[in-house]
């Protein structure tokens, strides 16, 4: 197996009107820095918003979508605010103090939270305390991915536009999102991340 390794963060918000939004920013991959955008609306279809073809063809067949885009995609960071340019996704989130949960996560040695095995052995944990949420799995298509989550932030505020609908208020992130076998907390949050991603030999 060859496995790629992914570090950055990734912020999940539910919206009022009823969209559910996934921003991954990542500093160090086998593809470069980047950032993509995932959503599902609230009628359930699901996109992919990626920079480059590279991105749409690993995380297309990483996970699953409806539609996939390739165009600009921008993460404009400030204090506490990701300014996010996504094609139909338009929106300011806006970051609050460290999350319970997060605190938890901060506390474990950064050499023990970033194992495989440290991940998976928490999986059963997160399956029981944060619905919809999982470590380690698969969405198909022989890949095997692990989240080792290292810190947790809330998310207080998004405003903008997503598929043309005005977003003015948070929501939980309720149902879980569906493109992959895991989604982000139902409590909308920003997360430090490393993921690994095992794919059969190249």
């Amino acid at each position: 197996m060859a496995v790629d390794r992914f570090e950055g963060r990734i912020c999940g918000v539910g919206t009022r009107e009823g969209s559910r939004i996934v921003v991954g920013r990542w500093d160090r991959s086998p593809l470069g820095e980047f950032a993509d955008v995932m959503v599902e609306s609230r009628d359930g279809h699901r996109l992919l918003v990626a920079p480059s073809r590279a991105v749409a063809e690993y995380v297309g067949s990483t996970y699953r979508f409806d539609e996939v885009r390739v165009q600009p995609v921008a993460v404009e960071e400030s204090t506490g605010r990701w300014d996010v340019h996504a094609g139909p996704v338009q929106v300011a989130v806006s970051f609050g103090g460290r999350l319970p949960l997060g605190r938890v996560l901060h506390a474990i040695p950064t050499r023990l939270a970033t194992e495989r095995r440290w991940a998976a052995a928490t999986d059963l944990v997160a399956r029981v305390v944060l619905r919809g949420v999982r470590t380690t799995g698969s969405a198909g298509g022989g890949r095997r991915e692990t989240y080792c989550v290292t810190d947790l932030v809330a998310v207080t505020t998004v405003v903008g536009e997503v598929f043309g609908r005005d977003v003015i208020a948070l929501a939980p992130v309720d149902p879980p999102m569906r493109f992959g076998f895991s989604s982000t907390p139902r409590t909308p949050s920003l997360a430090s991340v490393v993921t690994y991603v095992e794919s059969p030999s190249r």
